[in-house]
């Protein structure tokens, strides 16, 4: 498939079909194989087999397209952008994942995502536990090489191994870090809160590379000056997103394998993501979204929103804008 050089395919209009009618596919875009070219691809991760406390978030991307019915797509006014007549975006569908195979299934993501980005040119993944944040970032630097990653979590996600596994959702950037998939000098932990197993989590985890915001100093500086500290220590680098839903308070996202009490508020996050409008994205993921564990949809609509306001950030990303 070629990338997109036509005028794009819209998602159904809520203005022309009712909201809670229409396809199923992420915002009711059209499905990946309808258009000619892409330009951003949504693709459904429904893997959990990593999870060490509460599982469910295999639901997370089918619950997320559900609550994408609840968005107006046409014009975001805090981008003041139009970003479905500006980029092409798609439903990719999800990755086939072995859910007995935590090894298998992470070569399955790596493989599908590499090879989507061989087609398009970002990827806005929807977990899925944070364990596919390894092979997404396999697959992204394959294609942009290494990127500066700003991880947005209640945790730290840097664990040598829980229980003797070396792939779970709390070991993934330890992996990633080992394997040299992101920039030691441009990364960051943003929303980290709560105890830990060890204060040798915070020491191995600085040795990695990573600069922390925890979730106090929101309250302390605010977010234009959190928005700095992460504009500054990203440059002009490529920049990916890993965003796991429990950086949110349970009030914003109760639906979630661990949550974590006194954590951001949804306006915070998003008011942070858009002043990072700007910098290189080059794609992102939004994990631990278990709607089992959710009501009236509320931690479902926090990840589509997010996922919204990402597709957002990659129309004004100079990255993307070359490739087109």
């Amino acid at each position: 498939m070629a990338k997109s050089k036509q005028k794009p395919i819209p998602p159904i209009s809520g203005t022309k079909v009712p909201r809670f009618a229409g396809p199923s596919t992420f915002a009711r875009l059209p499905e990946l194989r309808d258009v000619p070219g892409c330009d951003v691809a949504v693709l459904g991760i429904p893997f959990d087999a990593g999870t060490s406390y509460r599982p469910g978030a295999r639901f997370g991307p089918q619950a997320i397209r559900q609550a994408s019915r609840h968005l107006r797509t046409q014009f975001h006014p805090a981008y003041d952008t139009e970003p479905f007549t500006t980029l092409q975006a798609a439903d990719a569908g999800d990755v086939t994942c072995n859910p007995f195979s935590i090894q298998e299934a992470i070569g399955q993501i790596e493989t599908a995502a590499t090879e989507l980005l061989s087609e398009v040119n970002a990827i806005v993944s929807l977990g899925g536990d944070h364990t596919i944040a390894l092979p997404l970032l396999r697959a992204v630097n394959h294609h942009f090489g290494q990127v500066a990653l700003v991880h947005f979590d209640a945790h730290l996600d840097t664990w040598d191994t829980y229980f003797g596994a070396p792939y779970t959702h709390g070991t993934p950037f330890r992996r990633a870090a080992e394997e040299k998939l992101f920039r030691d000098d441009a990364s960051m932990h943003v929303g980290i809160r709560g105890p830990l197993y060890s204060r040798q989590d915070l020491v191995d985890d600085r040795e990695l590379g990573f600069k922390v915001v925890h979730c106090d100093e929101f309250e302390a500086e605010g977010v234009d000056a959190v928005v700095a500290r992460i504009r500054e220590r990203v440059g002009n680098h490529p920049m990916y997103l890993s965003i796991d839903i429990d950086v949110l308070d349970p009030a914003h996202a109760p639906g979630t394998g661990t949550p974590e009490a006194a954590g951001m508020t949804s306006r915070e996050l998003f008011n942070v993501l858009r002043g990072l409008a700007g910098l290189r994205l080059v794609s992102a993921d939004i994990v631990e979204v278990a709607p089992a564990y959710d009501h009236a949809e509320l931690t479902s609509l926090a990840g589509a929103t997010l996922a919204f306001e990402i597709i957002n950030m990659l129309v004004r990303s100079p990255e993307i804008a070359r490739k087109r």
